[in-house]
């Protein structure tokens, strides 16, 4: 299948935070232009100063910015801006954001709006994912309207079950329900957050197996060739919010690797994946079954990972892919190389049941040394704003193997200085003295079930 080549010169950044400044550096390496888009509660930001223009379009409330379409198109005509990079989050998964691009004659840095709707809404990815040979897990055969459909689901599943939105990701519009009579409780809290987040309230249920690993592939399609860079391990969440992710996985062995890494080849060949995407999966770690769980049709926030065990830019590969380029490896050339830890800093409180944290940053020491890369908006003076995810930092470590990875975490956690508001930096340093982590026996529960303040 070919695809038209064109060449950008300038790129609009639909986001806000550390990815907007991992898509300008990007753009700045290759020779493009940037422009930024913001609310008016990140008039200050580091995107806005560090682009080479920015836009103000609206409100601090998400749906009156960075989910209005009309604005963010508007923008990016108004800047003569050749693509759109959507970032993580907001409307990177949003199939009408991807056709009024394509509309507007703007090139949407992402897969068409086509994939998005069969992969991002997470009922029919299922579907697809059943139909390349890969195993899913129990579920509803499509979203469930209602309550009272839920129950029907559920009481078929058995409880546990879980109920997810279906048009996001990073957690949101997610509950484990472990009863029918707080299903209803769930159901309501669960629609009412995607809709928030996502402007879809649509949900869907699967059963919730316990004790299981989250392990996710990497993929980057240009239409012809799909690769996958390996694995990622994200099995330390708290309430369904990845904290810590690893490559490769402490608990696969080579044989389910590799079976992973074709399940989810296997999967974009079915819906014709072009750009960078993620195949998540459940593991069981104890016989090394896995389950398809979602693909999220966007770059991951822990994307560094694997840039750090594979050195290939993922941010530059969607760029070049969506200019038309080829990828230019093939699979034998994607060697990972030792092994890569990230820690997310949030603006919360861990001693108080991790309560956000909005407030003025007063002082920011970085960590570095071998092996270490920090990516992060925050600056002294800057002011954390109430109504974004809480995400101020990504603390990424490299090393020779885990053990070196982990040593060298934790020497940057103590360098590290974020002063002005709690931080989530004393849970990590926690984390990463524990003897379970350190022997990687962890799972999807790990921390609700071990750590107090969870």
């Amino acid at each position: 299948m070919s695809r038209p080549r064109r060449t950008f010169r300038r790129v609009l950044v639909a986001n806000r935070g550390e990815i907007a400044l991992r898509v300008l550096r990007a753009c700045r390496e290759i020779g493009l232009e940037t422009v930024a888009v913001y609310s008016t509660a990140d008039r200050n930001s580091l995107a806005v100063r560090m682009a080479e223009s920015s836009i103000c379009i609206g409100s601090p409330p998400s749906r009156s910015s960075y989910l209005d379409i009309e604005k963010i198109v508007a923008a990016a005509r108004l800047a003569g801006a050749d693509a759109i990079h959507p970032g993580y989050g907001f409307l990177s998964e949003n199939a009408a954001f991807a056709r009024a691009c394509d509309e507007a004659g703007i090139v949407f840095i992402g897969p068409g709006a086509r994939a998005i709707e069969l992969m991002g809404d997470k009922a029919t990815a299922r579907r697809m994912a059943a139909e390349a040979d890969v195993p899913i897990t129990p579920g509803s055969a499509g979203t469930v309207p209602d309550v009272a459909a839920a129950l029907v689901a559920a009481s078929a599943l058995g409880y546990p079950v879980l109920l997810k939105a279906t048009a996001g990701g990073g957690g949101r519009g997610m509950r484990v329900v472990r009863d029918e009579t707080s299903l209803p409780r769930h159901f309501r809290d669960a629609a009412h957050e995607a809709q928030s987040a996502f402007g879809d309230a649509g949900l869907y249920i699967e059963k919730f197996l316990e004790r299981v690993r989250h392990v996710e592939i990497q993929v980057l399609s240009d239409g012809e060739t799909v690769l996958h860079l390996g694995e990622r391990d994200c099995s330390i969440q708290r309430r369904n919010q990845k904290l810590v992710e690893e490559s490769p996985s402490p608990a696969l062995d080579e044989v389910v690797r590799a079976q992973m890494g074709e399940a989810a080849v296997r999967i974009c060949r079915q819906v014709g994946y072009v750009n960078a995407g993620t195949i998540e999966f459940i593991v069981n770690a104890a016989n090394g079954a896995f389950y398809f769980m979602e693909m999220n049709t966007r770059v991951q926030v822990e994307h560094p990972v694997t840039e750090m065990v594979t050195g290939i830019d993922i941010v530059k590969a969607q760029i070049r892919i969506a200019q038309g380029e080829p990828i230019g490896l093939h699979q034998r050339d994607v060697r990972p190389t030792g092994h890569a830890l990230e820690c997310r800093i949030n603006a919360e409180d861990p001693e108080r049941g991790f309560a956000p944290t909005p407030g003025e940053i007063h002082t920011v020491i970085w960590p570095g040394g071998p092996g270490i890369r920090v990516d992060s908006h925050l600056y002294p003076g800057y002011s954390v704003p109430p109504y974004y995810d809480s995400l101020l930092a990504k603390v990424i470590a490299w090393g020779s193997d885990r053990d070196e990875a982990i040593a060298r975490m934790r020497r940057a956690l103590a360098e590290m200085r974020i002063e002005g508001i709690p931080t989530t930096a004393s849970f990590h340093q926690r984390l990463l003295a524990d003897a379970r982590f350190l022997g990687a026996d962890v799972h999807t529960r790990f921390v609700e079930d071990e750590f107090a303040e969870a």
